[in-house]
């Protein structure tokens, strides 16, 4: 007596044991997709976080300043205020103030002679604009960082002013040094 051939169904059918060589090469698949999905976003937040971090300190520490503070400003307030910091400038300084009437941005460098005449060009003003013995900085300006214009130095200054929004700049250069003059700008805009 023959017994039917029965067919096997795909639920009864079993798998073959699965070899050491692909469960090895399958957990590695695995912990690559973990880190790929996990690891990566959250490295992702870690260092956002850090960077929001430092820059709300950088915010703090720049609004909490009662002077000048030894950096260069953003080119941000470099392009509203109109103050391009030219390439080389030593000794860099800046403030900002601002209020419902007006905002300033006092800045101070040294820069070599020739690096003057570029950065008054990109002002819109030319050396021949400073008037020998000229002091353009108010004297409530100078209080506000502490610039101490004696007289026995040699000063050069003028006033660039355009129309509103458009900033004007107070430009006083220290010539002491020809090679290397010391320049300060009070830029001021209104709303």
């Amino acid at each position: 007596m023959t017994v039917p051939h029965q067919s096997k169904s795909p639920e009864t059918m079993q798998k073959p044991p699965e070899n050491h060589r692909h469960m090895v090469r399958r957990r590695w698949l695995t912990a690559i997709v973990i880190v790929l999905l996990i690891g990566i976003p959250a490295g992702y937040l870690v260092i956002s976080a850090g960077q929001s971090r430092r820059s709300g300190l950088d915010k703090e520490l720049e609004s909490s300043a009662t002077g000048l503070v030894d950096a260069v400003p953003s080119r941000m307030k470099q392009r509203v205020f109109e103050v391009p910091i030219p390439g080389r400038a030593t000794h860099v300084r800046y403030y900002e103030t601002s209020n419902w009437k007006s905002s300033r941005l006092y800045v101070q460098f040294n820069v070599t002679s020739g690096r003057l005449d570029t950065f008054l060009t990109e002002l819109g003003t030319h050396r021949s604009a400073l008037k020998e013995g000229n002091v353009t900085i108010a004297p409530r300006d100078s209080r506000t960082v502490g610039w101490n214009f004696i007289p026995t130095r040699v000063w050069s200054g003028t006033t660039h002013k355009q129309k509103d929004p458009r900033p004007t700049q107070d430009i006083t250069v220290d010539l002491s040094d020809p090679a290397m003059p010391r320049v300060y700008v009070v830029s001021t805009t209104t709303p």
